[in-house]
């Protein structure tokens, strides 16, 4: 009996979480008049409509890869200056570093909307500004700190004698940091990656505050949605459901590397 009640309630836990996935795919495959002319558990005329229209509309389809091209510059270059910075905190002992460690993390304390007003003064002088590098080096002021935090972590569970011995060998710095070191903290690359990934997929103040059209990213064209005919609701919801794919490919990549990085007890 107790294992059944156990069994229902994470059933219907499971359901309450899987509830509004399924309802904006089943609101995606509806054409307008049918979702607004009342409740259905599936669409009785299932429609390609909304999808076609995003694959087909440049506005549509320029607003996916502008927010992909952002994301994944933003990612590489998150990691990449938080690998050696992790190992500086992690490995030496120098005036001020933890004052700067904090000051690292106090950053992400402060809510984007802070932030938009200098970078928009700063990127449209320099000419960044309404360019993907815009938005990927703005979430870099919140993605570092994160990454750095999770890394010095993983890092730290590495033993000393490691880089001690591959000195002796012969091993350069740089050869023993990507072929020795690297691949023993490769879930926590992972997980640093992720939660950068994620961060400034969702984010959307600074992505639409820094672009206006070339840039554009894909939370700013769904407001396109909007007119005076009333709201688009199936292309929103194709819309929607097209942004959760490739979170959803990175969580399938990156899914081994997230559990052994909550169990080592770091994020």
């Amino acid at each position: 009996m107790k294992l059944s009640f156990r069994t229902a309630g994470m059933a219907l836990y499971l359901l309450a979480l899987a509830l509004p996935i399924y309802w904006l795919i089943n609101m995606s495959f509806k054409s307008n008049v049918e979702i607004n002319a009342g409740l259905s558990l599936w669409p009785h005329h299932p429609v390609l409509d909304h999808y076609q229209h995003i694959f087909t509309d440049p506005a549509w389809y320029n607003g996916f890869l502008n927010s992909l091209s952002y994301v994944a510059l933003n990612t590489v270059i998150s990691v990449t200056i938080a690998l050696p910075a992790a190992y500086a905190f992690s490995r030496y002992r120098f005036i001020g570093d933890k004052h700067l460690f904090f000051w690292l993390l106090s950053n992400l304390m402060a809510p984007p909307a802070v932030y938009a007003m200098p970078f928009f003064n700063l990127y449209s002088e320099v000419g960044l500004f309404d360019t993907v590098w815009a938005v990927a080096l703005a979430h870099c002021l919140f993605n570092v700190p994160l990454a750095v935090w999770i890394l010095e972590g993983f890092i730290s569970g590495v033993p000393r004698e490691i880089d001690e011995t591959a000195a002796i060998d012969g091993y350069s710095f740089p050869r023993f940091f990507l072929r020795i070191f690297m691949p023993l903290i490769a879930n926590g690359i992972g997980v640093a990656a992720f939660f950068c990934f994620m961060f400034s997929w969702v984010e959307q103040l600074l992505a639409t505050t820094l672009t206006t059209v070339d840039a554009k990213p894909i939370v700013a064209v769904m407001t396109r949605a909007y007119s005076a005919a009333g709201m688009d609701w199936g292309l929103l919801a194709a819309a929607g459901v097209l942004t959760m794919i490739p979170g959803a490919i990175v969580i399938w990549f990156v899914r081994n590397h997230i559990a052994k990085g909550f169990a080592l007890g770091r994020v």
